[in-house]
């Protein structure tokens, strides 16, 4: 990875996991940062961290954000595969497009946007798919929908003085992971968790140093004007592992090692997906809370392929995934057994 810059930078979602990862490396680094939280944070400013309260969809809240930076890391969003559409194209959409005029108004050099492979979901497999897949326009959770749109005005923000560019991490996981391992585990140990499909899908993860690690190196590439060619300017780029990994495999290799019960029980794609379509018109017409434990678009994450061809980051960014899969799993284990 090339040095990087000194100048001052945003992170926005810098209280959540790849977020604090982030503003830990760049602190470490010795520069300047800015976080953005909706509460005050002075744990952060305790550390020399500038932390301006508020929400991105507020104007003043995104100018007040980027004002004397350089470099933006848009990490924050809505997650989650359930929940109002207005609410997800509020945090999702409106949220990038004020922080997009806010920085282009203050003059900022550099914007990485932190999107998802969901971006591009189409309800098939996905083996070894690179950027030239399109961005989706038809997915039934509003999340993917929604970062898709942010993505492609991130993208088409890109000009000469203002270099963008676009990272999909896959499935970050590792020591600290509030999302994707604990679900796992809580329904598994609940009995809640079933093999969905065929049980052989493949998929990509990406090990939270290895995602912090592409977000630098992000930055690093985009240091000019005359950024080479290709490079990650007005690009978008798939982040992984580079180890696909069969899922239900993988699953039951991390509750073994746990002393937890493998998962044995299946049920057929088809079927989740009935359960699923049923699920979300119970949750869009009652006042149940929480997300459906069952949703079209988790059943077709679940039981299909969805692994990324990671060339053009290798190429453009200089990115090598530094901890393996075997490496952090292992890592993983020994924490959660304490």
């Amino acid at each position: 990875m090339s040095a990087l810059p000194s100048s001052p930078v945003l992170v926005t979602g810098g209280t959540g996991f790849l977020g604090s990862h982030l503003v830990d490396q760049l602190l470490a680094a010795g520069r300047s940062v800015t976080v953005v939280s909706r509460q005050p944070r002075p744990e952060l400013a305790a550390r020399g961290i500038r932390v301006v309260t508020g929400s991105l969809h507020d104007s003043t809240v995104s100018a007040e954000a980027v004002r004397d930076v350089e470099t933006v890391y848009h990490v924050a969003a809505r997650v989650g595969v359930w929940g109002k559409r207005d609410d997800f194209h509020r945090d999702n959409v409106v949220a990038t497009e004020t922080l997009l005029a806010a920085a282009q108004a203050a003059e900022v050099r550099r914007f990485i946007y932190t999107s998802t492979p969901s971006v591009v979901y189409n309800g098939q497999d996905l083996s070894g798919a690179d950027e030239s897949l399109p961005l989706t326009t038809d997915c039934p959770s509003p999340y993917p929908l929604t970062k898709a749109q942010a993505e492609a005005k991130v993208i088409a923000a890109n000009r000469k003085g203002f270099l963008t560019t676009a990272l999909r991490p896959h499935l970050i996981w590792g020591i600290g992971d509030p999302h994707l391992v604990p679900r796992i585990l809580a329904r598994a140990r609940a009995g809640h968790l079933r093999i969905v499909g065929h049980g052989r899908n493949r998929v990509d993860m990406v090990h939270i140093t290895n995602a912090t690690q592409a977000h630098l190196d992000a930055e690093c590439h985009l240091i000019s004007d005359t950024s080479q060619d290709p490079g990650p300017a007005g690009r978008a780029y798939f982040i992984t592992n580079d180890e696909p990994v069969n899922l239900w495999e993988w699953i039951n290799g991390l509750l073994r090692a746990l002393g937890e019960p493998p998962l044995t029980k299946r049920i057929s794609l088809a079927a989740a997906s009935r359960i699923g379509a049923v699920c979300e018109g119970l949750w869009g017409v009652l006042p149940l809370k929480g997300e459906p434990p069952m949703t079209r678009f988790i059943a077709a994450e679940l039981a299909k392929d969805h692994w990324f061809d990671i060339s053009a980051a290798r190429r453009d960014l200089g990115y090598r995934p530094t901890v393996s899969m075997a490496d952090g799993t292992a890592e993983l284990v020994a924490h959660l057994l304490g």
